[in-house]
């Protein structure tokens, strides 16, 4: 454990009254976005811009369709270590107690997905083939990060403008891998074996029927994918996407699934954008976009059925959120959550949110 307060290596402590491990991270030289407004970022100060490439750590991965060196022009998708990084891949792998506390280092990966040169673009609206790269590239790193036996779960989300927690306005997408499954990922994965042992079916595919027979929650649906508000929406205007067919794992897709879900997720953007966004300007809702996947399945030293069933039990998902709302005390204090927009007048809304307006009749 550092005994420094102005420069330590990442650890991890976790609250023995919750059992949520809290990272303690000095990022002090972290870009700070500003909280109310968007902070304005000219392209020609972003350091994930095009020309600007010898600015981030020395690239993870990149797609360059003419070739290249590493860490020079002409890619059209980029993977670097974060330069504030959370977590630090080159830490040991070390816990231990410290009287009724305990203590591990940070030992992971952080990494950014920069998921486009074009400063400007958005999810909604790139072109549908570098969507398509993004998830390759997301399931390319879940597989990568996998091999390592430290980490035990890897997380993939995107924070969209500063009031999500974006500092950067560049396009990316993050990667977190942790030496421990987050409790919330925990209480999930419990909750679906559990469902599973008892009912001998996937909780999620049970979700799944129920939202696509009562219909009132549905989004949007293709032929791979279904958009819903949960029932127990916990933000205005929440979404949660799920393969149609039954997967425990982001990368078990199949191509054509992949496309499916370029489609429902531009799509889902889209209606954020058409109900919430502002069309004069171009500006779309702040939002995080989550990854829920399987936790790292290399056998764990002591527990060789751990997560034993999650090939059945379990069934990825994305969630997104758009940040209209604060949490605030009562939130903080209890747990629970206050939304102000009925789950059903939600998907309603979004449902509809791409039809055209109706022709104003003239007056008589």
């Amino acid at each position: 454990m550092s005994d420094k307060q102005d420069t330590f290596e990442p650890e991890l402590r976790r609250d023995p009254l919750t059992g949520i491990w809290v990272v303690i991270a000095n990022r002090s030289g972290r870009p700070s976005g500003e909280t109310e407004r968007e902070k304005v970022l000219p392209a020609s100060a972003c350091p994930f811009c095009p020309l600007k490439e010898k600015t981030t750590p020395p690239e993870i991965y990149a797609i360059r369709p003419g070739g290249g060196e590493p860490d020079s022009p002409g890619w059209t998708l980029r993977v670097v270590p974060n330069k504030f990084r959370a977590f630090d891949a080159g830490l040991p792998l070390k816990r231990q107690g410290m009287g009724m506390y305990d203590y591990m280092t940070a030992c992971g990966a952080h990494e950014v997905i920069i998921e486009t040169p074009d400063h400007e673009a958005q999810i909604r609206s790139m072109p549908r083939e570098q969507v398509g790269l993004i998830l390759d590239t997301y399931r390319l790193r879940l597989d990568d990060l996998r091999k390592d036996p430290r980490f035990r779960h890897v997380i993939i989300f995107q924070n969209y403008r500063v009031v999500a927690g974006a500092s950067l306005p560049h396009p990316h997408s993050q990667v977190i891998a942790t030496p421990v499954v987050p409790k919330l990922v925990k209480d999930k994965l419990t909750t679906a074996r559990e469902h599973f042992q008892e009912r001998e079916r996937c909780i999620f595919c049970d979700i799944v029927a129920q939202e696509t027979y009562d219909g009132r929650r549905i989004v949007s649906q293709n032929d791979t994918f279904v958009a819903l508000v949960p029932f127990a929406a916990r933000f205005p205007y929440e979404v949660n996407i799920f393969p149609k067919r039954h997967q425990h794992d982001f990368t078990l897709m199949t191509e054509e699934e992949k496309w499916g879900l370029v489609d429902i997720l531009q799509d889902s953007l889209q209606r954020y954008y058409a109900l919430l966004g502002d069309h004069e300007s171009g500006w779309n809702v702040p939002y995080n976009m989550v990854m829920g996947t399987a936790p790292n399945l290399l056998p764990r030293p002591g527990r060789p059925d751990y997560w034993g069933t999650i090939e059945y039990d379990y069934h990825w998902h994305i969630e997104l959120i758009p940040r209209l709302t604060k949490m605030a005390g009562f939130e903080w204090g209890t747990g629970f959550y206050i939304n102000v927009v009925l789950p059903e007048r939600a998907a309603s809304d979004l449902a509809h949110a791409l039809e055209p307006a109706p022709e104003s009749q003239p007056v008589a």
